[in-house]
């Protein structure tokens, strides 16, 4: 289970958590404009935006779970289970694999408005990487500092629906989602007042009672509903340090702890990940579960124009700074 969000101060920001039981062994990678991708039922790709993103890489093939590209555009695939539909090739359509929906997004598009034009023609299709890579059921998120658009393959087609809220869990669909935020219309950051009755002297006896009903368990719903009441609510200074701090905060407060989730097979869900893109530097900063210290890789620092795909060892283990 995993939660995108994004945060816009005098850059913008887009990331998330990945939650699951095990990792499938991730890296950094950046497929620089002339990396060759090959689409199973669409043209091939040989000049495109450079990407940079967290993905499981097979056959020297990037297969990512998030990214963003060199003008700003950023996109993240999230666990679907139980909605996610998709349909056999069809005539006429972009058919695209699931692995393959979050380049064949960003290699072409530089904007919110571009990728709308494109997935008026997609079809997305039920092909596994390889037999033993079973096809993932995912729903994306694809925001730049204009907004997000939510991108849902269900029995009846492909979705497209514009996110305001800026945040993206798993299930339900997202349009109920969005309208389960009605129940919560009430919560504030601000100090409730009394209105349950006038003949009543009920006075806040703590910090924080606006939020009473604030949602705490960690179910899709729940943190799609906290979630977007930290990032909607979410104040900070505009400086790089001050902004991406921020963030990991706003992501935070839906990380999953060791032990707080069990799986029937006697395994946890835990924050594998958090990310977090300057999608207007091409900064793209990121945590794991074992190493809470923020580290970065520069796009704009790699060779761009080679063809070749660039790996980076994905940094675990805790890093501690001693003052003395």
């Amino acid at each position: 289970m995993c939660t995108a969000a994004t945060y816009l101060t005098k850059d913008f920001y887009f990331g998330r958590t990945l939650d699951y039981d095990f990792s499938y062994g991730e890296e950094l990678a950046v497929t620089p404009r002339k990396y060759p991708f090959l689409f199973r039922h669409a043209p091939s790709i040989f000049s495109h935006y450079a990407i940079i993103g967290i993905a499981h890489i097979e056959d020297g093939i990037p297969l990512f779970y998030d990214g963003m590209n060199e003008k700003g555009l950023c996109m993240a695939g999230l666990n679907f289970v139980g909605n996610a539909v998709y349909h056999d090739p069809a005539p006429g359509k972009d058919n695209i694999a699931t692995f393959e929906f979050i380049p064949w997004i960003l290699s072409q598009c530089a904007t919110i408005q571009e990728a709308r034009h494109l997935l008026e023609r997609i079809n997305l299709i039920p092909e596994p990487f390889q037999k033993n890579f079973p096809v993932a059921h995912l729903h994306w998120m694809i925001s730049d500092h204009e907004g997000s658009i939510v991108v849902e393959s269900i029995q009846d087609g492909v979705m497209v629906y514009d996110n305001p809220t800026g945040v993206l869990t798993n299930n339900p669909p997202f349009p109920q989602q969005l309208f389960n935020l009605n129940n919560f219309m009430s919560l504030s950051p601000k100090a409730p007042s009394n209105h349950f009755s006038s003949k009543l002297d009920l006075q806040p006896y703590s910090r924080g009672m606006g939020a009473l009903g604030l949602p705490g368990d960690l179910s899709s719903q729940s943190r799609f509903v906290r979630a977007s009441f930290t990032r909607l609510n979410s104040r900070s200074g505009s400086s790089e340090e001050e902004s991406v701090s921020q963030f990991f905060h706003i992501l935070g407060s839906v990380a999953q702890q060791r032990g707080c989730c069990q799986l029937d097979n006697g395994h946890y869900d835990v924050t594998i990940y958090t990310s977090c893109c300057n999608a207007t530097r091409g900064i793209y900063y990121y945590t794991s579960y074992e190493n809470s210290q923020i580290s970065a890789l520069d796009l704009h620092r790699c060779e761009l124009d080679g063809g070749g795909l660039i790996r980076f060892p994905f940094i675990k283990g805790q890093h501690i700074f001693w003052q003395n």
